[in-house]
């Protein structure tokens, strides 16, 4: 399915949408349940990857396939290895099999877990042995994926000695693991982040308790790229807190340079955004290596709106759903764009020029969808393959047409 999409009628009153909840709590919660059924989590993401990770937990013999899902991958790695009688083929879609997983087999490894390459070393499929791991002492880098250490967190409470982490290197998205760590503790684990060492001690049981599912951040920045990009939208997203766990809640503290204004309505837990007049930065200069999900909206946002930027700490988009750096290039060269990348960074020229009717290529990669989608506000656009939101964000066509963007999908010819 292709979505040609074109700016309509602006609705004349504040749009209000439901955001489903994060990705990253849920599929965090969704490991811990598995340990601890007596938790219970509502307001769960519907996304894509949620429910490969749901459906894969039910699997202790046979075949596991968790499609495009890397989280699924890094954390059912882990759990597998630490679940006592698990023998599982954990496998993925072709861009899963290009995938590096190496570091964090070799940690598992290290740990006692048995593991093995079915294919190509280092990379899925992996057949997974479950056994007890009676180590607790593990180091791994910290420089390359932050959802390799979430990963061997999550199995903490299912070791017997429980599990001292040492991590080497700078950390990447480290609201991330901050993020796994404060949802531990709210169950009622005991764990501790000091310097470059994370200990979690192992609970001979836990608490019932309730979880509540904050909504997806990553998910509400593509609302303030079209609130940025528009002359007086304003939206107003639920459920959000401004205590949130996730590292891409500094959307309303990065989103003031480009004129987005957030107000926090605690009673309601909901923000409203808006449009806000202000003189904007020739370039924007941002460090996002604790929101790299972030680096496609800006970027889109930046170059929407005229103006250049420089995005540093984007290491890890290589290894994402796709090369994240080298589709920005092309697409937004495609666009009119002039752009230039390196392994840790991206630069684009400021340039008041936008190509009308492009066909924006997502690889695969429910982010470069969403992230180019605002641009309607300025040309028409076509968004090719544009079912793969499914991913994170089932609804974001749908939403989208609240806010007065015309969508017009075509079946994709076999």
């Amino acid at each position: 399915m292709n979505a040609n999409l074109k700016s309509g009628e602006f609705p004349s009153e504040n749009i209000k949408i439901n955001i489903c909840g994060s990705k990253s709590e849920s599929n965090r919660l969704l490991i811990m349940q598995a340990e601890f059924p007596n938790i219970s989590i509502e307001n769960l993401s519907d996304s894509d990857d949620t429910a490969v990770l749901q459906k894969g937990l039910k699997i202790l013999k046979g075949t596991v396939d968790v499609h495009h899902a890397g989280t699924a991958m890094r954390f059912l790695t882990s759990y597998f290895a630490a679940k006592k009688g698990a023998d599982v083929l954990l496998t993925g879609s072709q861009r899963m099999q290009e995938r590096p997983i190496e570091i964090l087999v070799n940690a598992l490894r290290k740990l006692g877990a048995d593991i093995e390459y079915v294919k190509s070393e280092g990379f899925p499929p992996l057949r997974i042995k479950g056994k007890n791991l009676l180590k607790n002492e593990v180091t791994i880098k910290a420089d390359v994926s932050s959802q390799y250490i979430s990963a061997l967190m999550l199995i903490a409470p299912m070791l017997p000695a429980g599990l001292k982490i040492s991590l080497e290197g700078k950390t990447t998205s480290l609201p991330y693991i901050e993020m796994t760590l404060q949802l531990l503790k709210n169950i009622g684990v005991t764990g501790n982040f000091s310097g470059n060492s994370i200990e979690i001690s192992y609970p001979e049981s836990v608490e019932d308790v309730h979880m509540v599912v904050e909504s997806d951040w990553s998910s509400a920045s593509y609302f303030y790229s079209l609130v940025a990009l528009s002359e007086n939208l304003q939206v107003t997203l639920g459920s959000f807190s401004e205590e949130s766990f996730q590292g891409d809640a500094a959307l309303a503290q990065l989103y003031k340079s480009l004129g987005v204004e957030t107000v926090f309505n605690t009673s309601e837990k909901t923000i409203s955004i808006s449009k806000k007049s202000i003189e904007l930065p020739d370039s924007l200069l941002l460090d996002l290596t604790n929101t790299p999900d972030l680096a496609q909206t800006i970027a889109v946002s930046c170059f929407g709106l005229g103006i250049g930027c420089r995005l540093t700490g984007l290491h890890t988009l290589k290894i994402k759903e796709t090369d994240r750096l080298l589709a920005l290039k092309t697409e937004l060269e495609k666009l009119g764009a002039s752009v230039h990348i390196d392994e840790n960074s991206l630069n684009l020229e400021k340039s008041l020029k936008i190509n009308n009717g492009i066909a924006v290529e997502t690889y695969q990669d429910h982010r470069m969808a969403m992230a180019f989608a605002p641009l309607a506000l300025k040309t028409e656009i076509r968004i090719n393959n544009a079912g793969v939101v499914s991913k994170s964000y089932p609804r974001f066509w749908e939403d989208m047409e609240k806010t007065g963007i015309i969508c017009v999908f075509e079946e994709i010819e076999n």
